[in-house]
């Protein structure tokens, strides 16, 4: 593998000025820094996406039951509609409204004289139409310029129809990506949602904090977690429900999958609630049994820790040979991962399972501590740009706030290896020499892909057909391509096969990609002096 310097010499000039902090390579001792959360440099095909589809696209949306409206243009709206493949599905006492786009359709019209009447309208539709208990207003960036104030909307609307209404003002242009959708959508549910509920408490009660159902993952690990003996209170938000989530303060333990999209939540719900947290992993085999283990040792039982091993033993067993044979067809191939949220490191998991290396790794909007670990989080400034997103502070609930583990059991627990409220990170599972970015773009793609020729490369719906073009296999992992789950230990197979017929198909070797006979970019798409 060539070192730093060799692969980013192979970059004109002008990129490796403005993006020699953002692309690195893993050294041994090396402190390993990388620059990460600013804005992409203005005019390159960024792979990114925007604040209003982080909050309405990959939070909001997933909850089943609230009737969620995009005040803006319909493109907008059907842009975070059915995009992600976030499953979900009702029954007798749950509403579940995924199949409808609701939208304001601003027109031209509208931006001159304002929405506000068009919003108020939508509202009284939806409400009377289909009488949820929850409406949701998310905004997108005309709105914001235009000055519409949905909030004063949505609290006349509340108390007109009885319901909780809520309002998000997540223009697209706000924050520095779909991170700071994430936390508009997390702040106002923390506000307005999480401890209103009544529920009693339950035994062994969790959450899944950052499980966002792509594909049925929710599903498959909730299979497991209620297998060993646990009561899932609530998802967040995959699959899940306003219902759900007004009890999640009852929970004993949050479970977070995905660090970059909830981590302040889980510090939230832990500063006003007393609920600890600890950083899971279900995806691929090894994080799986970790994860579980460590929930087992956190509630100290014994009953539960022998049923933990044995679903285990069990769901291994179900999957040994099949995996063995996927093995045996994957080992030594190489592979790129890059996508938002905490993904590309659950993968990485995976990969290693079978046996493949990978070369290239990135967040589309990942954090300093994504990649380094929350060991550097007192040293992390917060970006001039993040100051367009609130940052909320809660306080301890008398009433509610509980607290479960003494001193001595937390001491107990971190010689055992349960690490609560901790994550190391990309760098915790990444190979030396593996090229790490953030916040890539297309000119870069096609120059990683000449420099690093991947078997295989995992991308988002945005990169995917500039890959595809390029002769090189893509599986998109933010919807999964119609394919999943792919959690759990069956979701590792149903991966393991589909990688398997994806880098094998013959197709690949017809496609010729345009850069092959072609010199390379002098300047780039990527960078201005």
């Amino acid at each position: 593998m060539d070192s730093k310097e060799k692969v980013l010499d192979k970059y004109s000039s002008k990129v490796y000025k403005n993006r020699k902090e953002h692309v690195i390579t893993i050294e041994e001792g090396e402190p390993n820094v990388i620059q990460a959360d600013t804005r992409a440099i203005p005019g390159i095909m960024t792979n990114r996406g925007c604040c209003y589809a982080g909050c309405k696209g990959v939070v909001l949306s997933p909850l089943k039951d609230v009737a969620i409206i995009t005040h803006g243009p319909i493109g907008c709206g059907f842009y975070t509609w059915g995009t992600r493949r976030h499953k979900a599905k009702g029954d007798e006492n749950t509403q579940s409204f995924g199949e409808y786009c609701f939208s304001t359709d601003m027109q031209e019209t509208d931006i001159v004289f304002g929405g506000e009447k068009k919003l108020k309208k939508a509202i009284k539709e939806v409400f009377e139409i289909f009488k949820p208990n929850c409406i949701m207003i998310c905004s997108t960036c005309p709105v914001g310029l235009i000055g519409d104030d949905i909030h004063a909307v949505a609290a006349e609307a509340e108390e007109l129809y009885g319901i909780k209404i809520l309002a998000f003002s997540c223009e697209g242009y706000k924050g520095v990506s779909q991170s700071g959708g994430h936390h508009i959508a997390n702040n106002g549910l923390m506000r307005s949602v999480i401890g209103t509920g009544d529920a009693e408490p339950m035994k062994y009660s969790v959450n899944l904090l950052g499980e966002y159902n792509i594909g049925g993952d929710g599903w498959e690990t909730e299979r497991i977690l209620k297998r060993i003996g646990y009561n899932v209170v609530s998802v967040m938000t995959g699959d899940g429900s306003y219902a759900e989530l007004k009890n999640a303060h009852t929970a004993d333990l949050n479970l977070v999958q995905c660090h970059r999209s909830i981590n302040y939540i889980a510090e939230m719900m832990k500063t006003k609630y007393g609920i600890d947290w600890i950083k899971v992993n279900f995806i691929g085999l090894d994080g799986i049994k970790k994860s579980l283990r460590d929930m087992a040792l956190f509630f100290n039982d014994p009953d539960l820790i022998a049923r933990t091993e044995a679903v285990i033993a069990d769901e291994e067993e179900e999957i040994a040979e099949g995996m063995a044979h996927y093995k045996t067809r994957l080992e030594g191939k190489t592979a790129a991962i890059y996508v938002g949220g905490s993904r590309t490191h659950h993968y990485i998991n995976l990969l290693k399972t079978l046996g493949v290396e990978v070369v290239l790794a990135g967040y589309e909007f990942g954090h300093r501590d994504d990649y380094e670990g929350r060991d550097v989080l007192p040293s992390i400034k917060r970006d001039a740009d993040s100051k367009n997103v609130e940052s909320i502070t809660v306080e301890k609930d008398p009433e509610n706030f509980k607290s479960i583990l003494t001193p001595e059991r937390l001491e107990e627990l971190k010689n055992a290896g349960v690490h609560l409220e901790e994550y190391n990170g990309l760098w915790s599972d990444i190979n030396d020499n593996t090229v790490v970015t953030d916040d890539y773009n297309h000119f870069e793609t096609e120059e990683f892909l000449k420099l690093l020729k991947p078997d295989i490369f995992f991308s988002g719906i945005k990169d995917k057909f500039l890959i595809q073009k390029s002769g090189v296999p893509s599986r998109q992992l933010h919807s999964y391509d119609y394919a999943g789950p792919y959690a759990g230990f069956r979701g590792a197979l149903n991966f393991a096969k589909d990688i398997t017929m994806a880098v094998y198909t013959p197709a690949w070797n017809l496609v010729e990609a345009p850069w092959k006979n072609t010199p390379t970019l002098e300047g780039s798409l990527g960078g201005t002096e």
